[in-house]
């Protein structure tokens, strides 16, 4: 089993990035999708099952960051608004 880690960020988005993934149909400034699955197929599956608006070759095409349940790993931190005083 691995666990999939997808993160997109579209905040500062513009027309010359229309080439850009765009990996769920709701508007967003920031998707993240974490999966547990076998294979890549499997989770983008399981996305898909739980929310038709997440968009399979998008998904496909924007490599998610890959982490197997062998190994201690941080998979997410976020710090949002912090300011670093020192």
């Amino acid at each position: 089993m691995k666990i999939y880690f997808w993160r997109h960020n579209k905040t500062y988005h513009s027309h010359s990035m229309i080439q850009e993934p765009c990996l769920n149909s709701d508007f967003y400034l920031d998707a993240i999708a974490i999966v547990a699955a076998n294979s890549i197929e499997e989770a983008i599956a399981k996305l898909l099952e739980e929310n038709p608006n997440w968009r399979a070759e998008d998904l496909q095409n924007h490599p998610p960051k890959i982490f197997t349940l062998e190994e201690a790993s941080v998979i997410f931190t976020d710090l949002r608004g912090n300011i670093n005083h020192l």
